[in-house]
C-alpha cells in the first residue's frame, strides 16, 4: 500500500522516502558518510516500446516509490516505483546494484529469509521473485490470486509465502511448491491491507482489516486466536472522523514485544502487548498526534521512530517510561533527523547537530545562514532546505 511518505528501520540504518526519492541514514553515526540519497527518476528507463498513435509511450508512470523494504540483516534495501522498476541496493556501504523491470505496478515486496531472492507483488493478485545473488536477472512468476494483492510476508525459516488480498483472503503457501496451498487465513470480512509474521514467535501472524480488525492467527493451520476490534479500542480524535479506517503499518518490537499499529487517515498509533500466555494481544496504550502520521518502525535499540507531517518534527521517537509510551527529548534523539516533503516529492533533512547540517548544505552547494541556537533554530534551518531544495537537484551517490 503506497503513500506519500514512508520509513524504514533496520539495525541503526535508516531510511526517509518521499515521492521518488528516498534518503538513508545511520541513527548512531554523525558522520556525513553515513549519508545517502537515491532519485528513481534518475534510474535506468526502460525501453519505450507499446507505443500510442501519436508516437508517445501509452504507459509512463511518474518514478513514485511504491513499495521498499530492507532485508533481514540490514544488508540489502529495495524498491518498487510506479515506473514498473525493482531497484536493489547493498547498504554496507550503499550501492546501487541493478534495475529490473516488472511486469505491473507492484504493492508490496520482501526478502526472503536467506536474503536469496525478493517476493514482488503486484496489483494483478501475481507475485514474483527476483534473485538477490544475480541482480540482473530476469523475473519468475510464483504464484497468482484472482484479485488484487496488498501484502505478501515469508516464514522465517523460508518454507512458506503468505500473501493478502482484497477479497478479504490471507493465503499460504509452500515457498518449494507455491501452487501447494497449506491453509487459508478467513475470517475478515473487507480487504486485508497488512499481514506481519511475529519474528520472535515465528508461528504467529498479525492482520489487519478494512473491517477495523487487528488478528491473530496461527497461520500454518488457519486458525484465528484472537480479534481485536479497533474501533472499539481507538478514542475518538476528531468529531467527524473515519469511522471505517484500515491499518497501513504493522511494526513489531521483540525487545519488549509490542505492536505498534497505524491507523490510515487517523493521527493514532495504538499499542499492543503480545503475551507468551494464550498467545494474546493485549491493548495497552494510543499515542495521539497533532499531526498525520505518514509511517511508523521500531529501532530495537532506541523504541519507535514516528514520521509525521511536521516540518518542525518531522522524525519523533518515543519510548516506554515507568509502562507509558512518551515522546523523547530533542537531547535524547541520535544527531539526525530527517524530514520529507511528501506531496512536492522532494525529500528534505532536518538535522539537530548544527554542525553536520552545515557541512552537508555546504557539500550540496545551498546557501548557509547564519542562526543562534534558540529553540527556534531547527525550525529556521528546516525551511531554509526546503526553500533550496526546491531549486536544487539532489544528490545521487
Amino acid at each position: 500500500m503506497a503513500s506519500c511518505a514512508a520509513l524504514a528501520v533496520c539495525g541503526q540504518a535508516l531510511v526517509v522516502r518521499g515521492g521518488s526519492r528516498f534518503l538513508a541514514v545511520s541513527t548512531a553515526s554523525s558522520d556525513d558518510d553515513s549519508l545517502f540519497t537515491y532519485d528513481c527518476s534518475t534510474a535506468e528507463k526502460k525501453p519505450e516500446e507499446n507505443k500510442g498513435e501519436d508516437g508517445r509511450p501509452m504507459d509512463q508512470g511518474s518514478d513514485m516509490i511504491l513499495a521498499s523494504t530492507f532485508s533481514t540483516s540490514g544488508s540489502y534495501f529495495a524498491l518498487t516505483d510506479d515506473s514498473k522498476r525493482l531497484i536493489l541496493f547493498r547498504t554496507k556501504p550503499w550501492q546501487c546494484l541493478s534495475v529490473r523491470v516488472v511486469v505491473r505496478r507492484c504493492t508490496a515486496l520482501t526478502f526472503t529469509a536467506s536474503e536469496e531472492r525478493v517476493l514482488v507483488a503486484d496489483k494483478s493478485g501475481d507475485v514474483y521473485s527476483f534473485s538477490v545473488l544475480e541482480p540482473h536477472g530476469g523475473g519468475r512468476l510464483e504464484l497468482g490470486h484472482l484479485s488484487m494483492l496488498l501484502d505478501v510476508a515469508v516464514s522465517p525459516d523460508d518454507r512458506f509465502v503468505l500473501t493478502a488480498d482484497r477479497d478479504e483472503k490471507i493465503r499460504v503457501s509452500w515457498a518449494a511448491a507455491p501452487h501447494s496451498i497449506e491453509a487459508f487465513c478467513l475470517g475478515h470480512t473487507e480487504f486485508v491491507s497488512r499481514i506481519l509474521v511475529v519474528p520472535s514467535h515465528p508461528e504467529l501472524l498479525l492482520s489487519s482489516s478494512g473491517d477495523c480488525t487487528l488478528r491473530l492467527w496461527e497461520y500454518r493451520s488457519g486458525r484465528q486466536l484472537q480479534c481485536c476490534d479497533l474501533a472499539r479500542l481507538q478514542e475518538p480524535v476528531e468529531p467527524q472522523g473515519p469511522k471505517r479506517f484500515a491499518a497501513s503499518r504493522i511494526a513489531f518490537w521483540a525487545q519488549e514485544s509490542c505492536v505498534a499499529l497505524l491507523c490510515d487517515s487517523l493521527p493514532v498509533v495504538l499499542i499492543f502487548h503480545l503475551e507468551a500466555s494464550g498467545p494474546q494481544l493485549a491493548f495497552r496504550q494510543q499515542l495521539t498526534f497533532p499531526h498525520r502520521v505518514w509511517d511508523v518502525a521500531f529501532e530495537e535499540t532506541q523504541g519507535l521512530w514516528v514520521l509525521q507531517d511536521c516540518r518542525e518534527s518531522p522524525l519523533v521517537l518515543w519510548r516506554p517510561v515507568r509502562g507509558q509510551w512518551q515522546g523523547a527529548s530533542w537531547h535524547l534523539l541520535p544527531g539526525l533527523l530527517l524530514a520529507v516533503a511528501g506531496v512536492s516529492h522532494l525529500l528534505i533533512g532536518a538535522f539537530v547537530t548544527s554542525s553536520l547540517f552545515l557541512k552537508v548544505l555546504c557539500y550540496r552547494g545551498w546557501p548557509v545562514i547564519s542562526v543562534d541556537t534558540g529553540p527556534c533554530w531547527k525550525a529556521l534551518l528546516v525551511l531554509q532546505m526546503a526553500s533550496a531544495a526546491c531549486t536544487r537537484p539532489p544528490l545521487t551517490t
